[in-house]
């Protein structure tokens, strides 16, 4: 596994790196398939130290954690700690997703948009358009899953949403954590 360790305007030494390659490799080969690379990143807000962990696997889907703690090898632990939660409840359904797909997670191109709040959000005045301000354009790509899938991708990375592409279908779904904890599923209609 690759990895990428590397800290937000903060030093990470060598004792650290090696603490984390030896245990961030030790939990993700425990419950999941061939991962091939994680990227592992430190910050620092006030006393407290932050870490935020994601690890890409074989077959296409992210595992993503993060942790807090007044101490740079607490907050990592924190972090992995969840991390190994996240795939342990996932094991089966991670190893029965890659027994059932040989291929790699197909994956689609999008354009991602960043909008500027609104001036009442703000604080300020009524807006003079209602065409929003855009203040950065990414990259993303959207993946090609069941919806089983897309429900684990999505607890997997700690979102609170994902859009994906039903496999085999030409359009394009969401699913998203309800306020009341359960899944809700967006599958718009033929011809809609």
């Amino acid at each position: 596994m690759r990895y990428q360790i590397s800290g937000h305007q903060i030093d990470i030494g060598e004792s650290l790196t090696t603490h984390v390659k030896t245990e961030l490799g030790e939990t993700v080969t425990k419950y999941a398939e061939r991962p091939t690379d994680a990227q592992v990143i430190f910050s620092r807000r006030g006393h407290e130290y932050m870490c935020e962990t994601t690890v890409h696997l074989s077959t296409g889907l992210n595992a993503k954690a993060s942790g807090r703690a007044s101490e740079i090898y607490a907050a990592f632990d924190d972090c992995r700690e969840k991390l190994e939660k996240q795939l342990r409840r996932y094991k089966r359904r991670l190893k029965d997703h890659y027994r059932d797909r040989k291929e790699p997670v197909e994956v689609f191109g999008a354009a991602s948009y960043i909008l500027a709040a609104s001036e009442d959000e703000a604080g300020g005045q009524e807006p003079e358009t209602l065409q929003p301000m855009i203040i950065a354009e990414m990259e993303t790509q959207i993946p090609s899953l069941s919806v089983g899938e897309a429900v684990m991708q999505m607890e997997l990375a700690g979102a609170p949403v994902l859009v994906f592409r039903p496999e085999g279908k030409n359009t394009v779904n969401v699913v998203y954590r309800r306020d009341d904890g359960n899944v809700g599923w967006i599958d718009p209609k033929p011809g809609s």
